[in-house]
């Protein structure tokens, strides 16, 4: 272990015992995020023996950090950041590993008044020099003063550093180094906090600009919205790169006075159950949010032979948190049927809807309404109003993302910038406290987006009696013969075939040199048969057309080929690019 952070065991030591942080143990008056400033957030925290556990991939504790030991640490940090010359207003870049260290260079970066900038993990896709491109893009953006890492990634983040003449420490290097407890900068909250990346952020990154104000304002409506109360508890293997992650379960639980569990990203993605292995042993009552590929993956891995209720204990999960990508109603069913008898209640489901440009919540349900789902014609999505009377009318499953928070309010609207009225499909516009100042050093796509103190969100959805129904992004609407389809659409209709499952497929238009756009849709293939190969891309052809009424090119990439975010979300901008490009092959099919 560093000793950035806590002290060393040295080898032949007995191990102590480690005891998480407690739940519901405080006397202190608990405060929901009304405070100035993140640091004023993390200075009555401190006052409290709540904090973060932070557990290895097989749930074991091997980490309580209360929030007093982060303050004292991230005290410490500014002052060694400091030393170094690192002016208020400079950007501090961080590697974000779920781990204490990450966690000290965070706050010790907003005490001194730098910017901490978020960077992602290395994933599974891509490869090493990918990586490397991500996190020298976000640096040439960011133009931090330094960037820290942990020592295992020190090739990757030298590396990107040095294409950036950026200064470059480990964190185990860092604290090492002398300093003298310094006068710290007095922050104020129109003072910015961070700056975030959105996980899609590749080749035009931008960084949202976050001020003190618009954090606590968020985190605040967010702890209201969940009604956190002092015997909750949150469990996250949520990435901290990413603003569900950073903001929703790790700066919101500690600006709420609530304990969290940790798992690294990781190790959810090698042994998911972990996860569920967590809230089993929590005492308390259960906040953990989760992409629909979280609760997915986690229905999957039941074994038919083994039953739920004989290893979990859901019953006290209050909270179940869905957002981050398209809530899909029959993920979450399979989840419910998996897992109910363990007692998991699907009105602890909380669809919401956010972004990182709204620092992080625009809407949540309301306590125990769970999923609600509309069913809503294809023609009103599409933007006609005719179908062909032979053909049966299509409907798409749209969930209820819920109701703004405190303080938010959500417009929809034309591509004239006219407001719509219920039930009408139009582009998603939001205003609040909340909202994002800018983009770091990019005035162009600033004002782009942000109109008269409103946000264009650059999702498309629609009102209905206070709640907000998100159907897709705008910019990846397919256009064909005058009518709007969604890629996700289509995606779910290849789903429909045995042996695929989400993010399998990827669907986009191209532009033909006649300028007229055709749907494709790339499919991860895991047959090597060049028969079997052709039967499937037949399938697939006649599946779409039949589900969808449309003709598409159909392609079959080799497994695990198709691109994902940071977060681990399906890139259909990034596929489309690569397919262009020829970077992505796909197999060839005899005629």
């Amino acid at each position: 272990m560093s000793t950035l952070v806590g002290k060393k065991i040295a080898v032949g030591d007995e191990k102590p015992v480690l005891l998480p942080t407690p739940t519901n143990d405080d006397r202190i008056e608990r405060r929901r995020c009304d405070f100035s400033t993140l640091g004023e957030a993390l200075d009555y925290a401190a006052l409290t023996t709540k904090g973060m556990n932070f557990h290895d991939a097989r749930g074991t504790l091997i980490k309580p950090y209360p929030f007093s030991e982060v303050r004292s640490d991230a005290l410490i940090v500014a002052s060694k950041l400091i030393a170094r010359g690192i002016k208020p207003g400079s950007r501090l870049a961080l590697i974000a590993e779920t781990c204490p260290e990450f966690a000290a260079l965070f706050f010790g970066a907003v005490y001194a008044g730098i910017w901490p900038v978020p960077l992602p993990l290395p994933t599974s896709f891509g490869g090493k020099e990918a990586y490397i491109e991500q996190l020298a893009i976000q640096l040439k953006s960011s133009d931090p003063a330094l960037i820290a890492y942990p020592k295992e990634l020190a090739e990757f983040a030298e590396k990107a550093a040095f294409l950036n003449g950026v200064p470059a420490v480990a964190w185990e290097d860092l604290s090492l180094e002398e300093a003298d407890v310094v006068e710290l900068p007095k922050a104020k909250k129109e003072d910015i906090a961070y700056l975030q990346y959105s996980s899609g952020s590749t080749r035009f990154p931008h960084g949202v600009i976050i001020t003190h104000e618009a954090l606590l304002s968020n985190l605040s409506a967010h702890g209201f919205g969940m009604n956190m109360q002092d015997n909750d508890r949150c469990i996250s293997w949520l990435p901290w790169y990413h603003d569900m992650g950073l903001v929703g379960c790790m700066l919101s639980i500690m600006a709420n006075q609530v304990s969290t569990d940790y798992l690294k990203t990781n190790d959810f993605a090698r042994r998911p159950l972990a996860w569920l292995d967590l809230i089993t042993r929590n005492k308390g009552r259960t906040i953990s949010y989760s992409p629909t590929f979280g609760y997915d993956i986690c229905a999957r891995r039941m074994s038919s032979q083994t039953k739920a209720v004989d290893r979990f204990d859901l019953s006290r999960w209050r909270v179940a948190g869905n957002g981050a990508d398209m809530i899909r109603p029959d993920v979450m069913q399979k989840f419910v049927d998996a897992f109910s008898e363990a007692g998991f209640n699907p009105k602890a489901f909380m669809p919401s809807y956010g972004l990182a440009e709204a620092t992080l919540a625009v809407s949540l349900m309301p306590l125990n309404e769970g999923i609600r789902v509309e069913m809503v014609k294809e023609s009103l999505l599409s933007g006609t109003t005719q179908n062909d009377p032979d053909q049966p009318e299509r409907y798409r499953a749209i969930v209820n993302c819920g109701r703004p928070v405190r303080d938010t309010i959500i417009s929809i609207r034309n591509d004239k910038g006219e407001e719509l009225p219920d039930r009408s499909v139009g582009q998603v516009w939001v205003k609040g406290p909340g909202i994002m100042s800018g983009y770091f050093r990019d005035e162009a796509a600033t004002k782009a987006c942000l109109v008269d103190g409103w946000l264009d969100t650059g999702d498309m959805g629609y009102m209905s009696e206070g709640y907000i129904y998100i159907v897709g992004r705008a910019k990846d609407m397919i256009i064909v013969n005058g009518c709007n389809y969604w890629p996700q659409d289509i995606e779910w209709a290849v789903e429909q075939l045995p042996g695929f499952k989400g993010g399998d497929i990827a669907a986009f238009a191209i532009t033909t040199d006649s300028g007229e756009e055709v749907p494709t849709v790339l499919v991860q293939c895991r047959m090597s048969d060049p028969i079997e190969r052709k039967k499937l891309h037949t399938q697939i052809s006649e599946k779409v057309r039949t589900i969808m009424g449309m003709r598409c090119i159909i392609e079959l990439v080799p497994p695990r080929s198709l691109p994902r975010t940071s977060s681990g979300k399906l890139s259909r901008i990034k596929a489309c690019s690569m397919y262009l490009s020829g970077a992505l092959k796909a197999y060839e099919i005899d005629d």
